[in-house]
């Protein structure tokens, strides 16, 4: 699987059986702010606020929490503005890594992030070393285990515009345009399809094979820039087979 895919999985575990609540919060606060100051505070005409929206009650953050975050955005209340920032490099196995961070305090995050890539064994690179690798896109995931069929995934996700449907073992993957990621999603919806995750993320265009330690040293080393408060999002463009994640684990 590639290092979105198995990255997501592996979170949506994780998430199930240790959320650390308190740290989704303050990420999804701090989009939620600045969706808000970029692009307003009504949801109905900003698709990032939407989003940030949808996230922030995927993590059972309550409304009030939700609608102060908005007013900070917009200047209603007094708030924090942070800035985005991204980090690409390498991790372990020559894996591209790509970061995006929402930070009040540029050179704190930065020698944050510089610590996070040395200790683990990559290494930061210049701007485009590896953003290039990839493209941006909505993914929307469904488990297997809900039952879902493929014949239904696909019918829903083609006709309301998804570029592909991929068999990804243990799940299905619609790939969708950022543009139609919105419409793909709620043609799923409407066919009463179960979906485990969906987000406008980062695909990578190519995978490095990762196994034995060079593996398990990718996955701490994403494990550990997630668990960054400054982190957004982590993407590489790792694979770890799946015979090898059983060893892992």
């Amino acid at each position: 699987m590639s290092g979105h895919s198995k990255w997501s999985t592996i979170k949506r575990k994780k998430g199930a059986a240790d959320a650390k609540r308190g740290a989704m919060f303050t990420k999804v606060t701090k989009e939620l702010i600045t969706a808000a100051r970029l692009g307003g505070g009504d949801p109905s005409m900003n698709a990032r606020l939407r989003m940030a929206i949808d996230k922030a009650k995927g993590v059972n953050m309550p409304k009030d929490n939700i609608e102060r975050a908005i007013k900070k955005g917009t200047g209603e209340l007094e708030g924090v503005r942070y800035e985005e920032n991204t980090y690409e490099g390498y991790g372990p196995g020559g894996a591209a890594v790509l970061v995006e961070c929402l930070t009040d305090n540029k050179n704190r995050t930065a020698g944050e992030i510089r610590h996070i890539f040395t200790k683990m064994g990559g290494n930061l690179g210049a701007p485009n070393s590896v953003a290039w690798m990839f493209h941006k896109k909505g993914y929307i995931c469904l488990d297997r285990s809900s039952g879902v069929a493929e014949e239904k995934v696909m019918e829903a996700a083609l006709d309301a515009g998804a570029e592909d449907v991929r068999d990804a073992e243990s799940s299905f993957e619609v790939i969708t345009d950022p543009k139609d990621f919105e419409t793909v999603k709620a043609a799923i919806e409407a066919a009463r399809l179960p979906i485990a995750s969906a987000e406008i993320t980062m695909l990578p265009q190519s995978q490095v094979t990762l196994k034995g330690t060079e593996a398990a040293s990718m996955l701490r080393m994403m494990s550990t820039l997630e668990d960054n408060d400054d982190v957004q999002n982590a993407y590489s463009n790792f694979d770890i087979p799946e015979s090898e994640m059983e060893s892992l684990a």
